[in-house]
C-alpha cells in the first residue's frame, strides 16, 4: 500500500537508509521500534517517547485482543486515539504470544485454539481473525499470523511450521484485501502487510520460505524465529543468509532482536527495522546503556556520583539528574526510577539508529562501525 524508497546505500556493506510512508507519517530507516505491548511503552508517555526521537511503536494483537478488547478500542476508532499516539504503529500478529503464553493451545490448519493466560477463557486465532483485530486497532503495519517454533527444533517440525506459515500468509493477504474493501478504506489510509519468514536454523528452509512469501508480494518482509535461544553467531549467520533473498525494494524487519551490537551488525547485513524489549526491560532492572558499554545504577560506586548517566547525552534524564539521584530512586524502589531510566535507554537507542542512518547517507558507515566498537 505504501512506497518504500531507499535513499542511500553503503559502498562496502549491505547497510541502507530508506523512507517508508504510512498513514500516520513517514518512517526513516533503519529504525528501532520500542515495544508497547498493551498500548503503552512501560512507564513513558507518548510525549516522552517523541522527545526521545521515537518514530513508531509496536503493539501486540494477542494482548490487546484479550485486554481491553476490540469492543473498547472501537469506541476510540483505533489504538492511536486510545493511547494518544499520532505516529505510526506496527502490531505483531499475536502468534508468538499464543505459543509462549497461552496455558493450553492446539494448532490446526484453521488456526490456533488457546486458553487465555489471564483468565483461562477459550479463544480461536485464525489468520483472518488476526487481520480483523489489527484492522480494529488501526495499525499502520500489520503482521501475518505465523507458526512460531522453539529452538532447537527438528527439520521435519520446522518444515511443517514454515509450510503452515506460508498458507496462513496467503489467507492473511486475502483477508486484508477483503477488510479494506469492507471498511471502504482509501489507499492512503490502508495498512501495509508484512509476511514473516520462518525456517528455523536450516538455510534451505529459510530460502524456501523467503521465496514463497516473495511471490505473494507483501509490502514488507520480516524474519521471525531468531533470538529464540540460539547462539548469537548462528542468529547472525541465518540473518546474513536470509536478508539478501528478500526483495531489495521492500523493507526488511528482524523481529525481537536488539542489543546495540545486534542492531549495528544487522544493519550492516541489510536489515531496516527492529524491535526488542531490551532497552525498556533493562532500564527497569537498573541497567543503562552508554556508548562504551552499560552501567548498573544500583552499584555502590554511584552513591556519591554527581555526573549524569552519560556526560554529553542530550536526553531529559542526563540533562537533569545525577547517577547518585537515580541510584537513590532505584534503591528506594521509587516509580520515577523506571521512567527516568527508560527515557535514557530509549533515547540511546533512537540516537544509535539516527547515527547509523547519518553515517550511511554520508558514506561513512564503515568508519561509524569501527568507532562503535
Amino acid at each position: 500500500m505504501f512506497p518504500f524508497k531507499i535513499v542511500a546505500k553503503s559502498d562496502t556493506t549491505r547497510a541502507r537508509a530508506g523512507v517508508l510512508q504510512t498513514a500516520h507519517g513517514k518512517i526513516e530507516t533503519p529504525v528501532f521500534m520500542p515495544v508497547g505491548t498493551l498500548g503503552t511503552v512501560k512507564s513513558l508517555s507518548p510525549e516522552e517517547l517523541i522527545g526521545c526521537g521515537t518514530q513508531i511503536v509496536l503493539g501486540n494483537t494477542y494482548h490487546l485482543y484479550l485486554r481491553p478488547g476490540c469492543d473498547v478500542i472501537n469506541r476510540f476508532s483505533g489504538l492511536h486515539d486510545f493511547m494518544h499516539w499520532n505516529r505510526p504503529i506496527l502490531t505483531d500478529s499475536g502468534g508468538f504470544q499464543v505459543f509462549s503464553l497461552a496455558k493450553l493451545r492446539k494448532i490446526t490448519e484453521e488456526g490456533v485454539t488457546f486458553q487465555s493466560h489471564i483468565d483461562g477463557s477459550s479463544h480461536m486465532l485464525t489468520p483472518e481473525k488476526s487481520v480483523e483485530i489489527q484492522l480494529c486497532l488501526g495499525s499502520d503495519i500489520i503482521m501475518c499470523l505465523d507458526h512460531c517454533i522453539k529452538y532447537p527444533a527438528s527439520r521435519e517440525h520446522t518444515k511443517e511450521a514454515l509450510e503452515l506459515t506460508t498458507r496462513w500468509a496467503k489467507r492473511c493477504n486475502i483477508a486484508l484485501q477483503k477488510g479494506i474493501t469492507s471498511l471502504n478504506l482509501a489507499v492512503s489510509k490502508s495498512p501495509s502487510l508484512f509476511g514473516i519468514v520462518q525456517g528455523g536454523m536450516f538455510k534451505d528452509l529459510r530460502k524456501r520460505s523467503a521465496e514463497n512469501l516473495s511471490e505473494i508480494a507483501f509490502n514488507g518482509y520480516a524474519i521471525g524465529g531468531l533470538s529464540v535461544g540460539e547462539p548469537k553467531h548462528l542468529m547472525l549467520e541465518i540473518a546474513d543468509f536470509t536478508l539478501p533473498i528478500l526483495p531489495d525494494i521492500k523493507p526488511k524487519y528482524i523481529m525481537g532482536t536488539g542489543t546495540p551490537e545486534d542492531l549495528v551488525e544487522l544493519v550492516t547485513l541489510g536489515a531496516d527495522m527492529f524491535d526488542c524489549v531490551i532497552p525498556t526491560r533493562n532500564a527497569r532492572n537498573g541497567q543503562m546503556f552508554i556508548k562504551k558499554s552499560t552501567i548498573n545504577i544500583c552499584n555502590a560506586r554511584f552513591k556519591y556520583d554527581t555526573k549524569p548517566i552519560e556526560p554529553g547525552c542530550t536526553c531529559y534524564t542526563c540533562q537533569n539528574y545525577s547517577r547518585a539521584y537515580l541510584r537513590h530512586l532505584y534503591m528506594a524502589k521509587e516509580l520515577l526510577a523506571y521512567r527516568l531510566n527508560t527515557i535514557h535507554n530509549i533515547h540511546f537507542y533512537m540516537s544509535l539508529m539516527k547515527r547509523m542512518r547519518k553515517a550511511i547517507c554520508e558514506g561513512e558507515f564503515d568508519r561509524f562501525r569501527k568507532d562503535f566498537y
